[in-house]
């Protein structure tokens, strides 16, 4: 199972863009490291990056984005509605796929004493990660906020961080820990008069007697009052449960609920819950919900290739993204597909079974394979994206301008890493499907080597983008590892081909 963690740093800026596009480039510049997901609020002055990636990628990339963000941002000069006390206020790790919350935990503790170590922050460890029980709960780290711990750090022992210095500068404190899935959810009053946001909060909250997994505060944002909440365990209490409670609070002051807002990404099975407790369909089964019959797995692998108008669509609009290495990546998602699709041609057939075990390996490898490049359709995308961010980023200073240059150099370092990656992929099905003309199915011989086509136009055309963005670097030496690795994988595709052109004539004759 491939290894992926998801990581929701928060940062205490949303009002300079330039500031926030630095740190997103940051993190996009780890290879491996997948951003999701950006949402800014200018009253709460205050931004949510969620991204996720194998555990070694993302945690270099929350050091990357904890650096970045103490160099830019000042919390002496920093004003918003929402509690802070860290120009990177807090940073969790959630489990997803093939890591456990202990590895999680483990990240955290690695992060935390690497930040108080290289960049003097104080760091300190909450949630799962928690040293100490009474700083599982964010709130109880918090409290006080930057002005209050500035003072108190110094001199009260409980404020004494897990790792750094006991002593706050510019960038405040950071806070780092794991946990499961939460969600960041604001239900928006009727009403403009935030003590009744304050009095609800209170009410929904678990720390003061209400809902268990709810934290909340009252806030003013926008003129309306808002009760601000994160729900920590969502199959413990529904979202539903959440608003209806929220809603009867609301109706005793004479107010109600004008609309609701979530911050960052949600569960799918969590808006399924909700729609499912509004409907009263109380014999409903997930397997009733039409995408989820349309991409089981046992659909996808037996149904038929599909055109995806959408992507083509964005592929011919005029538009710099999705561009060569989104198609690129995408080419070799479907020579995957072809190969899983003539291993699972094989399995099961008596005049295979001596290879049996063998097309089951490789449709598994294949299966995995395709999820990558799939991944990296996206991925190019959204790196070329980050560099013309890094492009717009001020120069007026000269302070500026090298904060620019470094930006610009990781985002097209990364930009040339994703290609790169794809050709990695795409050789290794090529690798599979020399394996599937040799001892697959005859009958699907012109689909393996279908397959293995396709996979070599997505290294051709990957290739291209990894040299175009090396190119492009004031310090060539900085891709030159880079080229030596893509001309290896170029040479190793052209071995592969040659076997497979020999093979084919051998066996099927052509």
């Amino acid at each position: 199972m491939t290894q992926l963690v998801e990581c929701i740093p928060n940062f205490s800026e949303a009002r300079r863009p330039e500031i926030v596009d630095q740190i997103v480039a940051a993190i996009t510049s780890v290879e491996g490291a997948r951003l999701l997901d950006r949402s800014s609020d200018l009253d709460h002055n205050r931004t949510v990056v969620t991204y996720a990636g194998p555990p070694e990628a993302v945690e270099e990339a929350a050091f990357r984005a904890i650096q970045t963000a103490s160099e830019l941002i000042d919390l002496n000069k920093h004003t918003g509605e929402h509690p802070r006390m860290g120009a990177t206020d807090v940073v969790p790790f959630v489990p997803i796929s093939g890591v456990n919350m202990d590895e999680c935990v483990q990240m955290a503790k690695r992060l935390g004493e690497r930040v108080g170590r290289e960049l003097q922050i104080p760091v300190y460890l909450y949630e799962q990660a928690a040293s100490r029980p009474e700083r599982t709960n964010l709130e109880n780290i918090r409290k006080g906020q930057y002005e209050g711990i500035k003072v108190e750090i110094e001199s009260n022992p409980e404020r004494k961080p897990d790792y750094g210095p006991a002593k706050m500068g510019p960038a405040g404190a950071t806070v780092i820990g794991a946990r499961n899935p939460l969600i960041a959810f604001n239900v928006y009053l009727t009403t403009d008069q935030v003590d009744i946001a304050k009095k609800i909060a209170k009410a929904v909250r678990q720390s003061s007697g209400g809902l268990r997994y709810v934290k909340g505060l009252g806030l003013l944002v926008d003129g309306r009052a808002q009760v601000s909440m994160n729900l920590t365990n969502f199959r413990e209490t529904p979202i539903a449960r959440v608003v209806e409670f929220v809603r009867r609070e609301a109706e005793r002051y004479g107010a109600g609920i004008h609309h609701s807002e979530l911050v960052g990404l949600i569960p799918q099975e969590a808006l399924t819950d909700a729609a499912v407790w509004y409907t009263q369909l109380d014999a409903f089964s997930h397997e009733q919900i039409l995408e989820s019959r349309l991409y089981s797995p046992d659909v996808v692998a037996n149904s038929q290739p599909s055109s995806q108008p959408g992507f083509l669509n964005e592929v011919a609009a005029a538009t710099a993204a999705p561009g060569g290495g989104s198609v690129a990546a995408y080419a070799g998602a479907l020579g995957a597909a072809l190969a899983e699709m003539v291993a699972g041609l094989t399995i099961g057939k008596k005049k295979y079974a001596d290879v049996e075990a063998e097309m089951q390996a490789i449709r598994v490898q294949a299966g995995e394979l395709r999820k990558e490049l799939t991944g990296a359709v996206d991925d190019d995308a959204a790196a070329f994206e980050a560099v013309m961010g890094a492009f717009k980023l001020p120069k007026e200073t000269e302070e500026q301008q090298t904060a620019r240059k470094a930006a610009i150099h990781m985002a097209t370092v990364n930009a040339a890493h994703i290609p790169l990656d794809t050709v990695k992929a795409a050789v290794k099905v090529m690798e599979l499907a020399a394996m599937l003309v040799k001892d697959a199915n005859l009958n699907a011989i012109s689909d393996a080597m279908s397959g293995a086509a396709m996979t070599r136009a997505a290294i051709t055309a990957a290739g291209y983008n990894v040299r175009i963005n090396l190119n492009s670097l004031e310090d060539k030496s900085a891709g030159e590892k880079m080229l030596k690795e893509l001309k290896e994988l170029e040479k190793k595709a052209d071995k592969i081909e040659k076997e497979i052109r020999k093979t084919m004539e051998e066996r099927g004759g052509v």
